[in-house]
């Protein structure tokens, strides 16, 4: 899903230079779309949007520097970096490695709301729910009744999937997302007690300890490059029989990175080990991909903790 954010730069001359950038570049005549946009940065030096437009367009065209170059003035113009310029920088190797920008996920997905559940579903077969389902459900064979969950924590809701997976066997839901408008589709499912507009980790940090016996990230962490924190206070809001179960996408090797779709990626070996360190026992940690990209699958792994 291109990100496609649009900030006007005030000059009527250099939005229009915009504008008709973005024409050329959508007809494919790149040399002249960029030099279309170069002409709207003269006329406003601070032109977030066409800085970052012209840093895609350099990319494309194969030429890094001048792309890191648009990026590095994409970055100043726009501190809360709510284009994701600085992610750009990252993934080029001018930047290093960090977190992504609160203001850029709400942007994003603010931008998406509308049309979120339609494109995952249909053009990237979206299936994160129903595996984290399968998966929590799979820790309760054996148990003595159905699985049931008396107060449920969804991070990164999103539109509700997630939440809308769970409903049958959660008693009261509880929904957390950045984005204003995730949220109003979110309350549209009518499956929450309570919807908040916040990050997760803020959140979490509000929850009472042992306040709740499931914690969902459906396909959240993603945007989340460390996990220690969000994993200790997971462990701490949950109840001594609850369990957090959650989704990633999969990194070969050590560590995380983030990934060439501008998601961070993790690998198993990291995983393991910030699970342990914060007093998490991984019940279920294994390889599955919950969408595609490009019609292949996306690897990834599905989570079921518990604390020890």
């Amino acid at each position: 899903m291109p990100f496609r954010l649009f900030l006007s730069s005030g000059n009527l001359l250099a939005d229009r230079r915009f504008d008709f950038a973005r024409d050329l570049q959508l007809r494919g005549d790149l040399e002249a779309a960029a030099e279309l946009m170069e002409q709207a940065v003269e006329l406003a030096p601070s032109f977030a949007s066409a800085w970052f437009a012209l840093g895609g367009m350099r990319e494309d065209l194969g030429q890094s520097d001048a792309a890191i170059t648009a990026y590095r003035h994409a970055s100043a113009a726009d501190p809360d970096d709510c284009h994701g310029a600085r992610l750009r920088l990252i993934r080029l190797g001018a930047e290093p490695l960090s977190e992504m920008s609160p203001a850029y996920v709400r942007a994003l997905f603010d931008q998406y709301a509308p049309k979120f559940d339609m494109a995952l579903r249909g053009d990237l077969s979206y299936r994160g729910p129903e595996i984290l389902l399968k998966a929590v459900l799979g820790t309760r064979h054996g148990c003595d009744g159905p699985a049931f969950f008396r107060r449920g924590l969804d991070l990164g809701c999103g539109t509700g999937l997630a939440g809308l997976a769970f409903a049958s066997i959660v008693d009261i839901l509880d929904g957390v997302d950045l984005s204003p408008g995730m949220i109003e589709r979110a309350r549209a499912t009518q499956v929450y007690r309570r919807l908040e507009v916040a990050d997760m980790i803020e959140a979490l940090r509000r929850e009472d300890a042992a306040s709740a016996d499931l914690v969902l990230a459906a396909d959240a962490l993603v945007y989340l490059g460390d996990l220690a924190e969000l994993f200790a206070e997971a462990a701490r809001v949950l109840a001594p029989d609850g369990l957090f179960a959650f989704t990633v996408e999969a990194r070969n090797g050590e560590g995380f990175a983030l990934g060439e779709g501008l998601r961070y990626v993790h690998s198993e070996a990291y995983l393991r080990a910030a699970l342990v360190a914060m007093g998490l026992d991984a019940v279920v940690l294994a390889p599955v991909s919950t969408r595609t990209d490009g019609g292949l699958p996306v690897p990834g792994f599905v989570v079921v903790t518990k604390r020890f």
